[in-house]
This record gives structure tokens, C-alpha cells and sequence, in this order.
């Protein structure tokens, strides 16, 4: 049993620490790499890193151009369409239910969290410091909405598109210097879902995430 258990979780690992070094940029969309320099990037041995690759090649995070190797996803129209659309149809579904679901004290917490933000950011501007716990509070809401569903298929299969969001985001669009817009957006969300009003909820992530997705578009 242990035996078995010891590959599983080098995979497992590996391909954690692949996806730090994406989102971390020590690897770049568009790049290539060899299995050699994963296990330089990663510390992992070589049969670890050859056995997380066919995952990889499925999820889209990496793909096999003949007689060039191996790339990281690159960013290009189609993804970002693409990302974002399954980020709607899934965001959608997961506001209406939490509208049902939440707690009032989790809503009131959520609103209290992004009301300090945007205060900080209205009253003395935007900080490195601030603008990094903006956005560790925007992945972590829509990551909520998404978990409370309940649906493990439907987490795990947000989770890898969430990773496509965050390399677009980094390529194409970052919350600095938006920190106070994204808070209201946000916020538009949050009180509609304080009022269980669910079709409200679901129009405003909707306008929330087609701003985004224009931002990506335009650049």
C-alpha cells in the first residue's frame, strides 16, 4: 500500500510545484521546456514529471509541438474567450446558490473584507501591500462561490480554469492600480446576494466578469 501511495503523491506534487512555477513565472506562457528542466524547475525526479505530462497536455496547461518539445500554454484570443466563458456558465450558477446558502453573518463578512479595501484605497491610494491582499481576496471570493456548490467535479475542473484566468490575468490585465473598481464590483455582487436576489447576484458577476474579459481582449 505504501508502495503505491509514494508515486501518487510524487505526482501529486509535481504537479504542484508545476503549477507554482506558472504562477509564480518561472515559467512563461508560450515557453518551451524539456523534461529535464521540469525536474531542474520542479525537484522532482524525471519518472514524476513524466507521468503528470499527459494530464497536463489534457488540462491545456502544457502541449507537444512536433520536433520542438513541449510548451506552456500560450495566451491567445482563443483561450482567453474560451477561459472566460467557462468561467461564466460555472460563476453563474455558483452566485445563485450561494445566494441561497451564505450565512448572513459569511455575506456580512465578505462585504465588511472588501468595504476595508476600497476605504484604504479611496482615502490613501493604492499600495504593493494592498493591491496583493485585493487580489488574494478576488481569487478567494470567486473560489468560495464555486466551493460552495458542494460539487467536487465542478471544483476541480474550475481550478484548472482558474489557472488559465491567472496567467491571463498576469499576460493581460493585473488588479493593480484597479483595486477600488474591482472592490465595487464586487461589492455589487455581494449586497445583491445580502438581498437574496439572486437574479441580481447573477447579472451583476456577469458584468463583473465581462469587464475582465474586455480588459484581456483589448490588449
Amino acid at each position: 500500500m505504501n508502495a503505491e501511495a509514494t508515486p501518487l503523491k510524487q505526482r501529486e506534487k509535481a504537479y504542484e510545484r508545476f503549477t507554482d512555477q506558472l504562477l509564480s513565472r518561472e515559467l512563461r506562457p508560450g515557453q518551451f521546456v524539456s523534461q529535464r528542466e521540469l525536474v531542474e524547475l520542479t525537484g522532482m525526479p524525471l519518472g514524476a514529471i513524466r507521468e503528470i505530462i499527459p494530464r497536463l497536455e489534457v488540462e491545456g496547461l502544457i502541449k507537444t509541438v512536433p520536433q520542438r518539445g513541449m510548451q506552456v500554454a500560450h495566451i491567445d484570443v482563443a483561450l482567453i474567450r474560451e477561459a472566460f466563458q467557462f468561467r461564466l456558465f460555472m460563476e453563474r450558477e455558483a452566485v445563485t446558490e450561494f445566494t441561497a446558502s451564505a450565512s448572513d453573518a459569511e455575506i456580512a463578512e465578505l462585504i465588511r473584507a472588501h468595504r476595508e479595501i476600497l476605504d484604504e484605497a479611496t482615502a490613501h491610494g493604492e499600495t504593493k501591500e494592498l493591491e496583493a491582499r485585493a487580489q488574494a481576496l478576488d481569487w478567494g471570493l470567486h473560489d468560495l462561490f464555486i466551493d460552495a456548490l458542494g460539487n467536487g467535479i465542478i471544483s476541480k475542473a474550475y481550478r484548472v480554469n482558474s489557472i488559465k484566468m491567472r496567467l491571463i490575468a498576469q499576460e493581460r490585465y493585473r488588479i493593480d492600480g484597479r483595486v477600488a473598481p474591482v472592490m465595487r464590483e464586487h461589492l455589487a455582487v455581494l449586497e445583491a446576494i445580502a438581498a437574496r436576489d439572486p437574479a441580481r447576484a447573477a447579472a451583476a458577476i456577469t458584468t463583473h466578469i465581462a469587464m475582465a474579459r474586455e480588459l484581456a481582449l483589448a490588449i
